[in-house]
């Protein structure tokens, strides 16, 4: 059986994009994996948030977790702050890690703003706090949106560096990107990917937005004026972005869109968007409200962490032993 990880920052609203891109395969792949997801908070210092703030959307997002399906019994879902192996190998990691190969990450450059010099260590690590995550599970797989694969790269590179001069302690993990809906863009600019930091509120859609909100967004969302539904990133990228919501939440392929639609036109597509939107987030937001502030969410998590420091800690001794740290 595989060994899965990905981790999530509890920072502003979770949107269509980041479930399509990632939480959406985690509920398929807990069912044939060994699975462990994490809320990763320590990632979320890497710029100022408010205290109170961090810890209530720390619990909404082990909240969204469980609304969309992972079942505590079957992955193990914990927050990262809560096991502290991950601080300790990051340093371990931190020491074979390159200020070339970090100079390099792509967002560090835009997270930055171009301004390096006054940007946080943290931002700036960021990447090696992310190959800790991953490599103290020894995960076989990664599943996350195209935007981190250079960061998958790096956790790659590291692990067999490590292995190389410290004996073999890691396992190389790969990169699981889906098919369909791996990079969900802007509603309001589809040349942009759909962000949780945006300033626009037409950007994007929140797991939790109601459905009017839902369907004045859809409405308003960029296509072209050629009103023909048909897939073409490059000529057609706004009515392209909103087929492949369309498939990833409705189950047909953008042939089969394409073929629904031919001679109709964007209004009809758009109100069945609005339709299959709605229906699919539905169950989610139900769920959510139910749990939220029951005392599950904070049950699974105190288990969740248990499991996960088991697992960290038998990685993180094998990682001490290697590098010559005396250990009783």
């Amino acid at each position: 059986m595989k060994r899965i990880f990905s981790g999530t920052q509890p920072t502003g609203e979770i949107h269509l994009g980041n479930y399509l891109g990632a939480l959406k395969q985690y509920v398929e792949l807990q069912n044939g994996a060994e699975c462990y997801f994490c809320v990763v908070n320590l990632h979320a210092l890497t710029i100022p948030r408010d205290p109170a703030d961090l810890r209530e959307k720390t619990l909404d997002l082990a909240a969204i977790y469980l609304a969309i399906g992972l079942d505590p019994k079957k992955a193990t879902l914990f927050v990262q702050s809560h096991v502290p192996a991950h601080t300790e190998a990051a340093w371990l990691l931190q020491c074979i890690s390159r200020i070339g190969e970090l100079s390099r990450m792509v967002q560090f450059k835009e997270k930055s703003k171009g301004s390096a010099e006054s940007a946080g260590v943290g931002l700036f690590t960021y990447p090696v706090l992310q190959a800790a995550d991953i490599l103290l599970y020894q995960a076989d797989q990664v599943p996350v949106g195209e935007d981190q694969k250079q960061h998958l790269e790096l956790t790659r590179d590291l692990a067999e560096r490590f292995n190389r001069d410290y004996g073999e302690v890691f396992v190389i993990p790969e990169v699981l990107i889906p098919k369909v809906g791996a990079r969900v863009m802007a509603l309001d600019d589809p040349t942009k990917k759909m962000s949780k930091s945006s300033d626009s509120k037409w950007n994007n859609i929140g797991l939790l937005d109601e459905p009017k909100q839902i369907e004045k967004k859809l409405k308003r969302a960029v296509t072209d004026s050629e009103n023909e539904v048909r897939f073409d990133r490059e000529q057609k990228p706004g009515i392209s972005n909103l087929m492949t919501i369309y498939s990833a939440l409705g189950g047909l392929s953008l042939a089969e869109i394409e073929k629904k639609y031919e001679g109709v036109g964007y209004g009809q597509f758009k109100r069945d968007l609005i339709e299959v939107t709605l229906e699919s987030l539905r169950p989610i937001q139900e769920r959510y409200a139910e749990i939220r502030h029951s005392g599950y969410v904070e049950e699974v998590l105190r288990d969740g962490a248990e499991r996960a420091n088991k697992m960290a800690n038998e990685t993180l001794y094998k990682m001490r032993e290697a590098m010559g740290l005396l250990q009783f």
